[in-house]
């Protein structure tokens, strides 16, 4: 097993989680975002925020952990930086796309989603790259 690096792991993981606050707040993608998925705003607000930020915020920080295992502890920037790209497009927003055909999602929903997810990788990448 690879050993991973926790200091750029939580920078990366809480730099994503902000990027996706404001990928999804109404100033970028949010209203689009919710109109694809047919929740309603009475349905957003009595959700539990403080167990999907908390959940989401672990998660974030599992996906950084195994990312940074992933490309080990010799890398080069450009190296993280590649990965990340590729990581989001090729792994996660295609695993997506294979979902969202058989669930008959929309196209829109795909690019919303995915797009988030390969700028999360593309953030790891970055942060690690620089440490």
């Amino acid at each position: 097993m690879r050993a991973f690096e926790w200091l750029p792991s939580l920078i990366a993981a809480l730099s994503a989680f902000i990027v996706g606050g404001l990928w999804y707040s109404p100033i970028l993608f949010g209203k689009a975002w919710q109109k694809e998925t047919g929740l309603s705003d009475e349905r957003l607000n009595a959700a539990n925020k403080g167990m999907i930020f908390g959940v989401s915020f672990i998660l974030c920080l599992i996906a950084a952990v195994a990312f940074s295992m992933v490309i080990g502890p010799e890398h080069s920037f450009f190296m993280a930086l590649h990965s990340g790209i590729g990581v989001g497009l090729a792994w996660v927003a295609t695993s997506f796309g294979v979902n969202y055909l058989f669930e008959l999602k929309s196209l829109k929903l795909w690019l919303i989603n995915a797009g988030y997810h390969t700028m999360q990788f593309t953030i790891y990448g970055l942060v690690f790259g620089l440490m």
